[in-house]
């Protein structure tokens, strides 16, 4: 469900913040045409391109700011900005395949979603699990999409801006915190973030907003991993077949 914010003035299809300055205060509006504008009586700046984030007001050339931490569980975490999706941002196609949500950089991709009989938190457990194994130790970036209608676990964080302007809160944390920070997602009642990928790029997990089903691109070994575990069950794709599984269906 999409949570618009404004009407876009060239094509009249809705719009979502793509930059805040703080949450209540939308600075820029990007629709699904990629027209972007500023709302009515929302003072503020404009970003040049996409991905961006705001720390905090501009500086004098209009630069975003540096990230900042947040506190949660006794201890700060780092929000991620722009530098941290570059690698992401602006690599993605357009269309059905997998690639719309995967970068073509990955030897093998897939998709998954809860098989027939098998619980949210279980298949996510496991999704984890498997990705941990065969994964050295490091931090992971997890990726809050901000819908409007669900968790982004730090509510007042400044957002990166992926795929069609879609606003992201983006934290440095791990596995653990994948699987425990969040209430509820755009596919169920799963804790697991929308977005997330180890530090070191070697994977990369991605649901787009209307999608029901996850999308997964890494080495042909955590592929298969997936593609072994009954509680995960993931269906391997080409790069540029049709990521809906079958028996699912686009919103």
């Amino acid at each position: 469900m999409r949570s618009p914010v404004a009407t876009c003035p060239v094509c009249g299809r809705p719009g979502t913040p793509t930059v805040y300055r703080d949450p209540a205060h939308p600075i820029d509006v990007v629709c699904p045409e990629g027209h972007q504008w500023r709302p009515d009586g929302q003072p503020g700046w404009a970003p040049s391109a996409s991905p961006t984030v705001v720390a905090g007001r501009p500086d004098a050339d209009g630069a975003p700011t540096q990230s900042l931490d947040v506190h949660k569980d006794g201890r700060n975490w780092r929000i991620g900005t722009a530098s941290d999706v570059a690698w992401l941002a602006g690599h993605t196609t357009q269309g059905l395949a997998i690639t719309t949500a995967i970068p073509e950089v990955f030897d093998a991709y897939a998709t998954f979603h809860p098989p027939e009989g098998v619980g949210v938190d279980a298949h996510e457990q496991a999704v984890v699990r498997e990705l941990t194994a065969r994964t050295a130790e490091q931090r992971w970036w997890l990726g809050y999409l901000d819908t409007g209608a669900h968790d982004v676990v730090f509510p007042r964080a400044p957002r990166v801006s992926l795929y069609w302007g879609w606003p992201y809160v983006l934290v440095e944390a791990g596995p653990e915190q994948a699987l425990t920070w969040r209430t509820g997602h755009m596919r169920g009642d799963g804790p697991l973030p929308d977005l997330f990928f180890p530090a070191d790029h070697s994977w990369l997990v991605s649901a787009l907003w209307d999608d029901t089903w996850t999308d997964v691109g890494g080495s042909a070994a955590v592929i298969a991993g997936l593609q072994r575990n009954p509680l995960v069950s993931a269906r391997r794709v080409r790069p540029d077949e049709d990521a809906c599984p079958p028996g699912l269906t686009r919103d």
